[in-house]
């Protein structure tokens, strides 16, 4: 017989093996039957400051963490730990990545160091796969905004109206060793439709685990939903060339979702005994996110100019 897939006793959508709560209207899943038998607990890897969790690896002896260089340590969990079904492929190579900071720090600005290209010393080079899931979602929106149409003599006229619509392919973060604004970043460049059943990346490249169940992100899901929701009623909903002030409602009324794991490789670079962290896109070396270091410096002189050029400014006014 084929199997049925579970469904929200409520809502009737669909759930998985992993969901606490339905998605679409948070009712509490029946919970399985708990096996006579000790089931096998399953082992990872935490680092104790950001919280991101990697597969327990027999090969990692005194682990840092690839996010943030903190130490890590061993968990046992009994709960099943969720798991990528899909790996979208590196693209850019380890060489590749090394040159993408290269390249990154060689474009400075007036208040970084001079030096930064030539005193900056790579720390480490880590290839990860970060989690997140992709899904499809038939949303069912409310709207009200100001709009131009029919204002007569006003500049603005109120409008409200309701739509519904499927959104496709939407990426949301599993990761905590990245940061939002990070996955933000990196989420658009993924060419999800090369994703494979297997790991093909650099060797030593290691997988951070789905740290949080779907149900459990149900409101980083939402908030992304209605983030697209407002974007595509601002596109095709409203009335009239202008808008001010518009308000979107989103309710779910389904969700489909894939595990993937992203490419990208971190990053740690040393200058003058500092460390700072890197970002490059696992398949576009065009693409690095991170931080650099600032001239104090200059910016003093800059100030001090500045305030020299005001001073003379204001004695000429008072001269003349």
């Amino acid at each position: 017989m084929p199997s049925v897939e579970p469904q929200c006793q409520r809502c009737h959508s669909r759930l998985e093996a992993e969901d606490l709560r339905c998605p679409v209207c948070a009712l509490p899943t029946p919970r399985a039957p708990r096996p006579s038998v000790d089931r096998e607990r399953a082992r990872l890897i935490r680092c104790n400051n950001c919280g991101a969790a990697i597969a327990y690896s027999v090969e990692a002896q005194a682990p840092k963490c690839a996010y943030c260089a903190s130490e890590m340590h061993t968990e046992t969990q009994e709960d099943p730990i969720d798991q990528a079904e899909h790996f979208v492929p590196f693209e850019v190579s380890p060489e590749q990545a090394h040159e993408a900071l290269a390249a990154f720090l060689g474009k400075g600005g007036f208040f970084r160091p001079s030096d930064l290209a030539s005193r900056a010393a790579l720390d480490s080079l880590k290839p990860m796969w970060w989690p997140g899931w992709e899904f499809d979602a038939k949303v069912e929106a409310t709207w009200t905004a100001d709009t131009d149409a029919g204002s007569h003599r006003s500049d603005w006229a109120p409008h409200a109206g309701a739509s519904q619509f499927v959104l496709h392919n939407i990426l949301v973060s599993a990761s905590r060793g990245l940061t939002l604004s990070e996955t933000q970043q990196l989420s658009p460049l993924y060419d999800v439709a090369k994703a494979k059943p297997e790991p093909v990346g650099p060797p030593g490249a290691q997988v951070e685990l789905f740290d949080v169940t779907r149900s459990g992100a149900r409101r980083q899901i939402l908030a992304a939903v209605e983030s697209m929701a407002r974007e595509q009623i601002a596109r095709t909903e409203l009335p009239g060339r202008r808008h001010r002030n518009l308000r979107v409602a989103a309710a779910l009324s389904g969700l489909d979702t894939s595990h993937y794991a992203l490419p990208a490789y971190v990053l740690a670079y040393r200058f003058k005994k500092k460390l700072y962290r890197v970002v490059v896109h696992g398949q576009r070396m065009d693409c690095v996110l991170g931080e650099k270091p600032v001239s104090w410096g200059k910016i003093v002189v800059t100030a001090l100019v500045a305030l020299a050029l005001l001073v003379i400014v204001f004695m000429l006014i008072q001269a003349s």
